[in-house]
């Protein structure tokens, strides 16, 4: 499998994230930007999972004839989209 190119990039942490990231980084004795890399991976997949989640109850949303089962998944999309 070939290599992705690497990309530098500059990013400016509120402190108490830095410390977060720094505390980790010393528990796992890794570096804080392998640290930084490790939570974007995770954050860049629980996002992707996300959305997958919401296409599955939007296509069972438009296939669903029962209203009780329909008010559950329309309230189930909202949730997906403004939040609990």
């Amino acid at each position: 499998m070939k290599s992705m190119k690497q990309v530098r990039r500059s990013v400016t942490l509120p402190g108490k994230l830095a410390e977060q990231v720094e505390r980790i980084a010393r528990k796992k004795r890794l570096s804080d930007n392998r640290v930084l890399v490790e939570l974007l991976e995770q954050g860049l997949e629980a996002q992707k999972e996300k959305e997958k989640a919401f296409f599955e109850v939007a296509e069972r949303f438009r296939a669903a004839s029962d209203p009780d089962e329909i008010k559950q998944l329309g309230d189930k999309m909202g949730r997906f989209i403004f939040g609990e």
